[in-house]
């Protein structure tokens, strides 16, 4: 099989998965942007108090 230009082993289209990737580059990454959102410190507190809430209603 000769091997074609823009094209992986497996067939797959070079240029589209670039074009995609840039596409998306510009989308805000979830994992970024939630994390530097996130106050960890906060978190533990409500999942403590969730959780001896939990303990007081069973």
């Amino acid at each position: 099989m000769a091997k074609q230009p823009n094209k992986s082993l497996s067939g797959t289209n070079v240029q589209e998965v670039r074009q995609q990737n840039a596409a998306s580059a510009g989308q805000g990454q979830y994992g970024t942007e939630f994390a530097s959102e996130t106050n960890a410190q906060e978190v533990r507190q409500q999942n403590a108090q969730a959780e001896s809430r939990k303990g007081q209603n069973s």
